[in-house]
């Protein structure tokens, strides 16, 4: 199972009603936070998960709507006592960003691993996650996300008896180990059938629209997209400034064909995003425009063989 929380909507600025960007997703107890808009530890606690299991941060850019809750959630977090190191992944000039941002956060009981993205393309495998970053068009160096739960292939019994391997090791090989016994190599591959679907959730915010975002939002069991505007004449603004327009994301999504798609991070002239939702819908007819708080238990097709 994958659990999704939209912590945030809001761009530019907080509302009353809404807060700045923020996604969290859930797997095997490890927890993935993308992006840290101002008040997303608010957020967190009024959805009631803990920040303290969140093993890695992704972030987009370093625009302050972006990253500005992070002093804060660093301090929550140290006062949690948690003591296992903590990953972060974004554009070049990561380590020198959080560091000044850690000026008022300078001692934490955790280390911190930085990554920093360089490629157009990149893919990282993090605890129950696959992260994959790719570049978007914004103002600023910026990248979009999917994160991805693999789903290994049924266990054959009969395979594995065929092969005679040792019963006590069946478990151990039906999790991905590779286990040596008396001069045997035994691989996963030898008793697991093919890999099965597993759950993916592409995110992006902060870029204009560009092919690379519904290729990997393709076929994906939720995406979470951009949706600055939505209001008449708004278009020329969007390409001003490189955001998108609801329909914008609505075209993306049609070409990309998820199950589900979200629309987020409303600019704050956008005081009642559903009310552009049927216009949107005749685009995709499965959007939603969601709001804070907005949640997802995403599990893995029990029909599939």
């Amino acid at each position: 199972m994958l659990d999704i929380c939209l912590l945030g909507t809001g761009g530019m600025m907080p509302l009353p009603y809404r807060w700045l960007t923020s996604m969290m997703a859930r797997c095997d107890g490890s927890s993935l936070l993308i992006d840290c808009g101002e008040g997303t530890q608010v957020a967190l606690k009024k959805k009631g998960w803990s920040p303290k299991p969140i093993d890695i941060m992704c972030f987009t850019h370093y625009h302050a709507d972006h990253i500005s809750g992070l002093p804060g959630l660093l301090l929550t977090m140290g006062n949690a006592e948690r003591t296992e190191p903590l990953t972060m992944i974004g554009p070049r000039g990561l380590e020198r960003v959080v560091t000044a941002l850690r000026t008022i956060a300078p001692e934490l009981p955790f280390p911190i691993r930085f990554i920093e993205l360089s490629e157009p393309r990149e893919q990282l495998k993090i605890g129950p996650f696959v992260i994959d970053a790719y570049k978007v068009n914004h103002n600023v160096v910026c990248y979009g996300y999917a994160i991805s739960i693999l789903r290994a292939g049924r266990f054959d019994v009969e395979r594995a008896r065929r092969q005679e391997i040792p019963q006590k090791y069946w478990n151990r090989l039906q999790k991905g180990e590779t286990i040596e016994d008396g001069g045997r190599i035994l691989t996963p591959d030898m008793v697991l059938g093919p890999e099965r679907k597993g759950l993916k959730v592409a995110y992006c915010t902060d870029t204009r629209p560009v092919p690379v975002i519904a290729e990997y939002a393709e076929g994906a069991d939720l995406f979470i997209c951009e949706g600055m505007y939505g209001e008449d004449g708004k278009e020329s603004k969007a390409r001003e400034y490189k955001h998108m327009t609801m329909y914008e994301a609505a075209h993306l999504a049609r070409t990309a064909k998820p199950k589900e798609m979200w629309l987020t991070h409303y600019s704050p002239s956008l005081i009642k995003p559903e009310e552009f939702i049927d216009e949107v819908r005749k685009i995709f007819p499965r959007t939603k425009a969601a709001r804070d708080g907005f949640t997802a238990e995403l599990e893995f097709d029990k029909e599939e063989k």
